[in-house]
């Protein structure tokens, strides 16, 4: 009688691979997820439509993102594309033999790496009909092929070096092909309306190329604004006071930022910019001390000691050194997309002897602060003439200076017909 009990039981008692399934699969989730916190790098992208919009009650961020875009006041803008470097890539987005289509200064350009392992930025479309060579085109040695009709492109000066089904190459046939180099982990695009050759290099960080210091996590955001407006902020000492006291505790939201519920925490800055002298005159220097007081007591532990080198009118190197959090850097980058959208990347190397955990909080920290710039940039119009304070003198100053990236000849906006020709 017992062995038939049993026996009628036993179909409806789970076997012990099903009870063991279940803890085995939370105890795997739980083991990734504590690599991704503790070792993985962190990788955030935002969106345009993302940060920094304040949608009405029922229309979407992303159609609020679009008025923004289309309604706002653009103001009497400098040139939309200043004379410099720009990022396009990190070196581990382009594999040997790979191709990307990369949208940058309103062009869009082929981006590959040939056999040989160097990296190449052409024109994306192929003289002869107009095909885009980075959407199907194949890496072949050192050049491009076009996937339409098979026409090869040097990848160092655009020179076309094999049509088919010609009996000779024109001379005249090529593609335009950009000044590039690869440094810091990153490819880095050389821009000039006038077309000259580069005027400066990309300063290299020895960490980096030697491997002391690891890379640990980028973000990326895309922000509507002009290029100009973004830099701008090393210099608006102010608004570090007002903008960027409250703790990174209360968000992103200008809404709430300042709210009692966070008044416990408060980030005190001491800010100061200049201009390095020539043959530096490309760059600037912001000093940057930051202090952490909780229930008013300051935190020592937590005291930031950064120097922001700006190359150019893109490139930041924010490097930071501290007794207890070690030694590192966040390469800051903004490269124009379009005339008003800009893409900013957060690439952080750091100590590979100190835990990810503590560059990733880093940047994180930097990317809530960032984020509530994007909610003023991507609202704002730009000022040429601004109405300023004898304390504000250090933006007058910084205007000056980044006003060299700008040539004759630099594309602008076109202005808006307020016209009732049709």
């Amino acid at each position: 009688m017992e062995w038939a009990w049993s026996g009628w039981l036993s179909p409806f008692e789970p076997p012990l691979a099903a009870w063991l399934l279940g803890p085995s699969l939370l105890l795997a989730l739980g083991l990734l997820w504590l690599y991704r916190v503790l070792f993985a790098p962190l990788h955030l992208v935002r969106r345009l439509h993302d940060v920094g919009y304040v949608p009405e009650p029922g229309t979407e961020r992303r159609q609020t993102a679009n008025q923004v875009r289309w309604r706002r006041k653009r103001g009497d803008l400098p040139p939309v594309y200043p004379n410099g470097w720009y990022r396009l890539l990190g070196s581990r987005q382009l594999p040997a033999a790979a191709v990307k289509n990369v949208t940058v200064f309103g062009e869009q350009l082929a981006v590959y790496r040939g056999d040989d392992g160097r990296a190449y930025a052409v024109d994306a479309y192929c003289p002869h009909l107009g095909a885009n060579l980075a959407v199907g085109g194949r890496v072949i040695g050192d050049c491009i092929e076009c996937p339409f009709h098979g026409w090869q492109f040097r990848g160092h000066d655009g020179k076309c070096t094999v049509i088919p089904y010609a009996e000779r190459v024109p001379d005249f046939a090529r593609v335009r092909s950009w000044p590039l180099c690869e440094v810091n982990g990153a490819l880095y695009v050389w821009f000039h309306c006038d077309r000259q050759e580069p005027g400066w290099s990309v300063p290299v960080q020895n960490e980096i190329q030697s491997g002391e210091w690891v890379f640990r996590g980028d973000t990326e955001h895309l922000i509507n604004c002009h290029i100009q407006e973004i830099p701008e902020n090393a210099a608006d000492v102010a608004h570090l006071t007002h903008l960027h006291s409250p703790a990174i505790l209360s968000g992103t939201d200008l809404r709430n930022t300042r709210c009692r519920r966070w008044g416990f925490m408060r980030h005190d800055w001491k800010v100061q910019w200049s201009e390095e002298p020539v043959p530096d005159r490309h760059c600037s220097r912001m000093l940057v001390n930051h202090t952490m007081h909780i229930l008013g007591w300051r935190c020592p532990l937590l005291d930031l000691h950064v120097v922001a080198r700006q190359v150019g009118p893109g490139l930041v190197y924010m490097l930071f050194n501290h007794a207890f959090l070690g030694r590192g850097v966040i390469l800051h980058c903004v490269t124009p997309v379009e005339p008003l959208l800009q893409c900013v990347t957060h690439c952080i190397y750091y100590q590979s002897n100190v835990p990810a955990l503590i560059p990733k909080a880093l940047i994180m920290g930097e990317c809530i602060q960032f984020e509530r710039d994007v909610m003023i940039w991507n609202n704002k119009t730009y000022m040429p003439r601004p109405l300023l304070v004898k304390e504000d003198s250090a933006i007058v100053r910084h205007r000056r200076w980044y006003s060299q990236f700008y040539s004759d000849n630099s594309p602008r906006f076109p202005a808006p017909n307020h016209s009732l020709d049709w």
